[in-house]
Order: structure tokens, then sequence, then C-alpha cells
């Protein structure tokens, strides 16, 4: 099975044993409470689908990730993974070398052990990372409003957070790493998403699962857009596709508890990196992979990875053309394999689907399977 980034999967959750002590012990330090962003990375990296990183980033990883996508130490890496506060947080945890971390409501999830308290450029780190300053993305947006100092240094995770959603489908790395050895998977794929799977992402599915053992479809469920199709939803179209549409035992559905940035290039390059840590051996990266707007280049995400040296990520990204139905072909194609005019594809824009859906409208067939969009009709009222 494909080696952990950095050789050995990161596990920072304190045994069970230790958890009433250090908990006892949570209560008399200074605390930071978490937004929905920092929770998700405190998750990841606590179970080590952030492998090797054990807690926020020092000033030296952070310089380096957002100047050359390395750490400090060489090991590829390509977007920043910071705790971000105010001065009056800078001022509460001064002369403390612990902090606990809290949700909103103030119940204790990590202890942070406090190497560095340092100020960054969020200008220049949107420029690097998000390739743009405008604050109408939302990646730059969330930067900009966030705190003027870092938090840097290893956390203990003391309790996970509370979840009451997909739990069937929470896994942690190790857990996934378990099931393709259980099932014999040697070599599988990862499908990133954020949005439900329309038949251009299925045909894309199912030309990897000719090459490798199997596929893990899996959902982004982190913060995302207010306008993106919310994760309740794209789960229940997911298990409709895979209860009709796929070979069962070729399939993992699970989900991936990470916030979006919309980093676009940058972040193809993190999901390849975490989805190694799953145990996965190849990624499909397509049209705009974690693109937003018109700030990136349609395959700039897949230029992207000849920026590293294969050994560096280990992971095989599989590249695709955008794919389409041909109604001449009668079949899904790209513009690799279909010879017909445009005026042949069937291709409807994600904006497009959305007033359709809105209006009530089915969209066509050739789009998406019907059972599929008579759930997001149904959602959209």
């Amino acid at each position: 099975m494909i080696q952990p980034h950095g050789g050995q999967l990161v596990n920072r959750y304190v045994p069970e044993e230790k958890k009433r002590d250090y908990l006892e012990k949570a209560k008399t330090l200074p605390q930071v409470v978490l937004d929905d962003k920092n929770i998700s990375d405190l998750e990841m990296i606590a179970s080590g689908a952030m492998s090797p990183l054990k807690g926020f980033m020092t000033q030296e990883d952070y310089r380096s990730v957002v100047s050359d996508m390395h750490l400090s130490g060489g090991l590829a890496w390509s977007l920043p993974i910071t705790l971000a506060v105010d001065q009056a947080a800078v001022d509460r945890i001064s002369g403390s070398e612990e902090v606990a971390l809290t949700d909103s409501t103030g119940r204790i999830l990590a202890i942070l052990t406090l190497q560095e308290v340092f100020t960054y450029d969020k200008k220049l780190e949107a420029e690097k990372v998000f390739r743009t300053t405008d604050e109408k993305h939302p990646g730059v947006a969330y930067v900009y409003q966030q705190g003027e100092y870092l938090l840097g240094g290893p956390i203990l995770m003391l309790q996970r957070p509370e979840h009451k959603d997909f739990l069937p489908y929470r896994r942690d790395p190790a857990e996934t790493r378990a099931i393709f050895a259980e099932r014999g998977w040697e070599t599988v794929v990862a499908f990133q998403t954020r949005n439900p799977i329309h038949r251009a992402h299925e045909y894309l599915q199912k030309c990897a699962l000719e090459i490798v053992d199997g596929l893990m479809i899996h959902p982004l469920v982190g913060r995302t857009k207010a306008d993106d199709i919310p994760a309740e939803v794209r789960m229940r179209s997911y298990e409709i596709l895979l209860e009709k549409y796929y070979p069962k035992d070729r399939v993992l559905l699970s989900v991936f508890p990470a916030a979006m940035r919309y980093a676009g290039p940058r972040e193809a390059i993190f999901h390849a990196i975490v989805r190694k840590n799953y145990g996965c051996t190849h990624i499909i990266i397509g049209r705009d992979h974690a693109g937003v707007g018109s700030y990136y280049g349609t395959y700039d995400a897949q230029h992207i990875f000849k920026e590293f040296r294969p050994e560096e990520l280990e992971i095989t990204p599989l590249f695709f053309e955008h794919a389409f139905y041909c109604t001449v072909c009668g079949n899904m194609a790209s513009s690799k394999t279909c010879p017909h005019d445009a005026s042949a594809h069937v291709f409807l824009s994600g904006t497009k689907v959305r007033e359709m859906l809105s209006r009530g409208e089915l969209p066509p067939k050739e789009f998406t399977r019907p059972e599929v969009a008579e759930l997001l009709v149904k959602a959209m009222k």
C-alpha cells in the first residue's frame, strides 16, 4: 500500500485512558475559539489526513509553503495550514506555553503547545496561494478577515468535533487504509467533489475504474460557499447513484471533512497529498479542480503537477478533458474521443442547472441521472 506523505501516518489523539487528565488540565489553560474551518483542519491534523503535520504551521514552514509549496524540510506541501487570532487573543494567551482550543460552545477539543506567535503578510499569501488579491474571491476574503497573528505548534486532540451527520461515512485515514487492505485493493483512485455527480463525473470515474482496483468517492463536507448545494443533498445523490449505477464491491463512499479554500491549482496538489494519506494511489483531476469564478484557467490544476517531481507526490494524477454527452456518438465523450461539432454536445453550466432546478425543471438525462435530477428539484423547492 502507498506510504503516507512523509512516510508515517500521524496520530494526535490522546489515548482514552489519559483523556480525563488532559481535559482537567485544559480547563486551566487560556482558550482560543475555533471557527468551522479551523475545526476541520484540527480534525484532519489529528487523524493523520494532513500527515506529516502535527499541528498548525510555525513561521518557517508557513513562509516556505507560501513561497514555494514545500515545507521547510523540503517535503512538498501546497497550502498553509494556520490558526489565526486577533490582538485580544494574543494578549489573553501571553505567557502561556499551552492553549486550549474550543468550539463556539466552549467545548474543549484540543491542546496546542504554543511554539510561536507571529505576524504575516495577508496580501502576499493571497497572491501566492490564490493567484489573486481580489477580496471577492472567497478564499482571499477569508484570509483578509481573519486575525493578524498566527499561532504555531503541535496539537493533541482530546475530543472530536460533535458530528451528527454522515456518521457511517466518517472514516479516518487509518480506517480507509484498513478497508482497502481488506478488499485487496492495491490501487485506489480518489474522486474529490463538492457537487452532485452528473454524467460527466460518472464517465471520468468509470474510465478510472477500468485501470485501478477501487474507487473512493470522497465528497468534501466541510465549509463551502453559501450557494453550493448542501452536503446532505449531495450525499443522498451519491447514495442513489451507487445503489443503481456502480459496482458495489469496487466503490467506497466516505466523507472528506476538509473546508474548501477555492485555491484552484494549489488546492489540487493539497487534495492529492491528503488522498495519498487516506491510502489512494491515484486521484482524478478534471476541469477547473477546486476553482471558483474565472480566477483560474480551465486546466491550471493539471498544469501545476508539472512543478513537482513524480517522486515528491507519489500519488498519480489522472488528467481528464472536459466530458459531455454527444448526441451523434450516442454516449459520453471528450474532445480526445469525439470528432463532432460542439452543437452535438450536451453540456450545462452549474448556473444553468441551478436555474432549471429552481423552476422545477429536470435537467436532461444526458446530463444527469433522472433519480438525481428529481432529488435536486425537491431540494431546491
